[in-house]
């Protein structure tokens, strides 16, 4: 069977909507399904958002090591009044334990990315902007993926404000970041790292064999569950996979459903072709 139609029956679990791309570093993609389709961009939005924050380190817009005062009320994008933050819908309980007092971006930085923290993301989101990520997504060629509202903003949901996100654009912010065109050798290197070292590994690492390296940000709400990232295997060239999905199925189920596709897209990967390549192409430092 081929890899598509293994994903097709793996799309009819819960009325799943299954968009999937993989390919190298740079070129075309050997695999896409519904790559454009737009979905909630629930965690995933963490990775354009960290890059944009090097992006104004890098530029001296901020510094690392800047303090950041820790709270959960925010200013809502629907233009008046405010909203709180809610601890239980929180993933990392850490910037929680720290409100009230300072904490370096850098550390926020590392706890919205390896920890999923929703808190720490939208401290971020407040002193990055909302510009800065878009910025993101335009210079990695991503069409349809936009931040419009911090985590939890109700009142901008409703106002018809949504995190989009596609499988495609996503891919493209990890080509684009690995391939130097986001960022420099040095800050492109953490961020790969705090990809790597993420504590959430039930979605795409869950369906690769043991020990495979990937760096990757999932994300998940109650509609959706996404990861996006790099997989490097042994004797291979890097390949880049998002699977994202909309769908109706509980957590842990719809998990099952991305590490399955990650699994399909790991047994018919090129192997040959990635082999020849990973002689021929250079690949980021880590």
């Amino acid at each position: 069977m081929t890899a598509l139609r293994e994903l097709d029956a793996l799309a009819t679990r819960g009325g799943t909507v299954l968009s999937v791309w993989a390919g190298p570093l740079d070129g075309p993609p050997w695999l896409t399904r519904r790559a454009d389709t737009v979905h909630q961009a629930a965690s995933t939005l963490k990775l354009p958002l960290a890059i944009a924050a090097r992006r104004q380190v890098e530029g001296g817009v901020l510094d690392l090591d800047e303090p950041v005062h820790v709270h959960p009320r925010f200013s809502s994008a629907a233009g008046e009044g405010a909203y709180e933050l809610n601890a239980d819908n929180d993933n990392d309980h850490e910037p929680w334990d720290r409100s009230g007092s300072d904490v370096p971006i850098g550390w926020l930085l590392e706890r919205a990315i390896v920890a999923s923290s929703n808190l720490a993301t939208n401290l971020l989101i407040e002193r990055v902007g909302l510009a800065a990520v878009n910025e993101v997504y335009a210079l990695a060629g991503a069409t349809r993926s936009r931040l419009r509202r911090g985590i939890q903003d109700t009142a901008a949901s409703a106002a018809g404000l949504h995190n989009t996100a596609t499988a495609g654009d996503l891919a493209a912010v990890v080509r684009g970041l690995l391939g130097g065109q986001l960022l420099g050798p040095d800050a492109t290197c953490d961020i790969e790292g705090l990809l790597a070292a993420g504590e959430w590994n039930d979605a795409i690492p869950a369906g690769l064999p043991p020990n495979t390296y990937v760096a990757h940000k999932p994300g998940w709400t109650g509609e959706c569950c996404h990861d996006v990232g790099v997989v490097r295997p042994a004797g291979e060239a890097p390949l880049v996979l998002a699977v994202f999905t909309t769908t109706r199925l509980p957590e842990q189920a719809a998990h099952a459903v991305v590490a399955a596709a990650s699994g399909i897209v790991w047994r018919h990967r090129p192997r040959a072709a990635q082999a020849r390549a990973a002689l021929a192409l250079p690949t980021s430092p880590r």
